[in-house]
């Protein structure tokens, strides 16, 4: 969680006080809140996680993800259209029944 979240935040340009402020925490307390979560110190319980997860565009899993293999994957899904996601699980389910 902590190094998934550091990147994806670092890659929207965002400090760790803007992000924690833009998801509702105190001004006083965003960046060291967010600090802890960086550093593995705490771990946001699920609401946060999923606050964090909205304002950064990624799905909540992302940071969850055992391997980066896993987390790319993940990315590359969430930013298909409807579409697209129906055609990968429809690619997937016949892959599935040929096995």
């Amino acid at each position: 969680f902590p190094a998934r979240l550091k990147q994806v935040r670092k890659a929207r340009g965002l400090t760790q006080k803007a992000l924690g402020v833009r998801i509702g925490f105190d001004v006083s307390s965003a960046d060291s809140r967010m600090n802890h979560y960086e550093t593995g110190r705490h771990l946001p319980d699920y609401d946060v996680a999923k606050k964090l997860a909205d304002e950064l565009d990624v799905p909540v899993a992302y940071f969850f993800c055992d391997s980066d293999e896993m987390a790319d994957l993940l990315m590359s899904f969430h930013k298909l259209t409807t579409e697209q996601r129906k055609k990968v699980q429809e690619f997937i389910n016949a892959q599935k029944q040929a096995d």
